[in-house]
């Protein structure tokens, strides 16, 4: 079986609004199923504030209003991309507190990378649903 290794940086939002955080339901890659922070990979020439804007727009239609850098978060994850094909993945998280104009979250899938966001009580969702950045959310604000 081939492993193909690559590393991965994005931009990550941790949306927190009435003891409730935004999520996203992942629909593939290594974290397929999990729920995870709104954000995504950093494009060429983008910086990691212009990816946190996109990526919060595309994934639950809001617009940022202000963010507040909490940490750089690297995690390690390793998955079968198909039946003869591992990836190993070194994924490295620029995580910001943000606030955002719109709380409607898209709740469908965005054809992409989303099967819906919905807000999650922080008190009582499964911590082992979480991708590593989520986790690293909940833990920090709960």
């Amino acid at each position: 079986m081939e492993v193909i290794v690559k590393e991965r940086i994005g931009a990550y939002g941790v949306i927190i609004q009435n003891g409730k955080i935004a999520l996203v339901r992942k629909a593939n890659g290594g974290y397929k199923g999990k729920l995870d922070l709104p954000g995504g990979g950093i494009e060429h020439t983008e910086s990691s504030i212009d990816t946190l804007k996109r990526e919060i727009k595309e994934e639950i239609n809001g617009t940022v209003v202000s963010q507040k850098l909490i940490d750089v978060v690297a995690t390690n994850i390793v998955w079968q991309m198909d039946t003869e094909l591992m990836e190993d993945l070194h994924h490295i998280g620029v995580i910001y507190e943000v606030n955002i104009a719109e709380a409607d979250l898209k709740s469908d899938a965005d054809g992409l990378d989303s099967l819906g966001a919905s807000w999650v009580d922080l008190t009582t969702l499964n911590i082992e649903e979480l991708s590593p950045f989520a986790k690293f959310a909940v833990n920090k604000y709960r």
